[in-house]
């Protein structure tokens, strides 16, 4: 095990290795949703927005561009060349 191989499965050590490794990544988050919630926690780097924010400035930008496409198609005027 010292050279970093696995214990052989079935084996003593490798349930011990398995139980280390579930208790120190995620017994306590909930293991694959503990990895997303690190990005809501006060101690993540950058800007702090909240999911609702985000989901407003999404629809509000599909909005803004649905909008101009429409004018365009109402305002556009061919020119002769």
């Amino acid at each position: 095990m010292a050279g970093g191989t696995a214990p052989p499965r079935g084996s003593a050590a490798a349930a011990a290795s398995l139980r280390r490794r579930r208790s120190t990544s995620g017994a306590a988050s909930g293991g694959a949703a503990g990895t997303m919630l690190q990005f809501y926690t006060d101690d993540a780097p950058g800007l702090k927005i909240s999911p609702n924010v985000v989901l407003v400035m999404s629809i509000g930008f599909i909005a803004f561009v649905a909008i101009l496409h429409v004018m365009g198609k109402l305002y556009f005027v061919r020119r002769e060349a």
